[in-house]
């Protein structure tokens, strides 16, 4: 009975042992996977191309209310856009992501939760993807397959995640830093008709990457932007519509 007793005592720590050994590896190939030197696709910042289209991306955890004066203004300077929104976001919105979806505009991954992807494993990072993924599936029947990193973070962790699920991973070329209380819509206005040099060098436009969000002084500058850009030749295309003009992005950094 003793013998009995002990070796069920021996498997059940031997099992407790093989499941701590699993882990350990596991936590072992998860942080050499991303210190590793294994090729990782860079983000895209640009498209390469001499055709005056640009791309206005609007990444959206918030902001609703701005939502549909935006997309009659998209409408009036016949505009199309790619929202990245957040899945407890969309959740929350159905419908209007419907109405977005149905106006034109792309549904992309801007992960569920917004955390920073940069403080999360590969996995935690692939399941916030995914939960937002099958939530905009679920809503308006389209996968999703762009991924924009909540703050624009692009460490090894988030740029392996979206990979390994076979997405591309988007930052921009032009940045309205629409969310500083500071940024009036003449200021945001200008930061996208006139970009200031960086670098010693002067963004170009062609195939530049906007990124905005659903404020108000957004709200104000948008038709600004719109309007002086199509003067100029521009037009404003999905990131899909852009991205065919070059798979492979030209990045600035």
């Amino acid at each position: 009975m003793d013998m009995f007793i002990n070796l069920k005592i021996s498997r059940r720590i031997q099992s407790f042992v093989g499941i701590f050994f699993l882990l350990l590896v596991g936590v072992v190939a998860r942080n050499w996977m991303i210190a590793s030197n294994v090729p990782v696709s860079k983000p895209i910042e640009q498209i390469k191309t001499d055709q005056l289209i640009m791309a206005l991306t609007i990444n959206v955890d918030w902001g609703e209310e701005h939502i549909p004066v935006m997309l009659d203004m998209l409408d009036r300077g016949k505009a199309r856009a790619t929202f990245f929104v957040t899945g407890r976001w969309a959740k929350k919105n159905p419908e209007l992501l419907k109405i977005i979806s149905d106006r034109g505009h792309q549904i992309e991954n801007h992960g569920y939760s917004h955390p920073h992807p940069d403080q999360l494993s590969i996995q935690a990072n692939q399941e916030e993807i995914k939960k937002t993924e099958s939530i905009i599936e679920g809503i308006i029947g389209k996968k999703t397959h762009l991924y924009a990193p909540p703050y624009g973070e692009k460490g090894a962790s988030g740029l392996r995640a979206a990979d390994g699920l076979g997405y591309h991973t988007i930052l921009w070329t032009l940045d309205t830093v629409d969310w500083r209380a500071d940024s009036t819509p003449e200021i945001i206005a200008q930061r996208i008709v006139s970009p200031a040099i960086q670098f010693g060098i002067k963004p170009n436009k062609a195939g530049a990457i906007v990124l905005m969000h659903p404020k108000a002084n957004t709200v104000k500058a948008l038709p600004v932007i719109i309007e002086q850009l199509t003067q100029d030749g521009f037009s404003f295309q999905t990131l899909d519509g852009l991205i065919t003009f070059n798979l492979n992005g030209d990045t600035t950094s």
